[in-house]
């Protein structure tokens, strides 16, 4: 944690000229978009794969046909299939999975009050009135929505707003052009066990971001904020 903290210190001072008191801020997004950048080989992977999974309906649609009436011999060819073209339904989630380190780097790095046995010196970073450290609970409680730090926040959730229908509409389109499940897939018949429920809930993934923002440290709310409008202009190109 303490060469955590030293780099977005670091990063913070090259910024400093800048971006001011705002400095830290700046560096998480910074931070952020190297991860994301460490991460879009893995992006680029599912794009692929997703449309790989695509190009493989009609032959899953004969395996329907050919094996109709046995579900288990259908469900194990389709996975099969899958194997020997190299396509997983579930690559679209590593990048994400592969985001979790760093998202809780940053929520323990400030909401720890120390690092290393020395006081968090990072806590006394803001983004304009806001503390990197403060949650939407204490903008509340000091100076109410529109004062202080809870206009940061107002501007904060209009934009993961905007984002997050953006995506909602973006996801619905590229799952109706590309199906994660197999068309055709039959009553119950997933070929993943829970798929079927990730690919109904999946466009609204993005409007979770709110509930992060508002229950985390602002430091880890502009992680997921930057990563979540990574992820959907990121999205719009590879999947154009």
């Amino acid at each position: 944690m303490s060469v955590f903290a030293s780099l977005v210190e670091h990063l913070a001072d090259l910024l400093q000229p800048f971006f001011g008191a705002s400095a830290a801020a700046a560096a998480i997004v910074l931070f952020t978009a190297l991860v994301r950048l460490l991460v879009h080989p893995l992006s680029r992977a599912a794009a692929r794969g997703q449309k790989a999974r695509t190009e493989l309906q009609p032959r899953i649609a004969e395996l329907r046909r050919k094996h109709a009436r046995n579900p288990e011999k259908l469900q194990r060819a389709v996975l099969e299939l899958h194997a020997a073209e190299k396509v997983s339904p579930l690559s679209g989630f590593l990048p994400s999975l592969c985001q979790v380190p760093a998202f809780f780097l940053l929520y323990y790095l400030f909401s720890s009050s120390s690092i290393g046995g020395q006081p968090n010196e990072l806590l006394s970073h803001q983004l304009l009135a806001a503390p990197l450290g403060g949650r939407w609970a204490d903008a509340l409680g000091d100076g109410g929505p529109v004062g202080g730090a809870g206009l940061v926040y107002v501007v904060l959730f209009a934009f993961v707003a905007g984002v997050a229908v953006f995506s909602y509409r973006l996801t619905k389109r590229t799952m109706a052009e590309r199906p994660m499940l197999p068309a055709g897939a039959g009553a119950g018949g997933e070929q993943v066990p829970g798929l079927g429920a990730i690919t109904k809930v999946m466009p609204f993934m993005s409007f979770f971001t709110l509930v992060t923002v508002a229950v985390v440290p602002l430091a880890a709310a502009l992680y997921v904020v930057t990563s979540t409008t990574w992820s959907a202009v990121e999205r719009a190109v590879l999947y154009r």
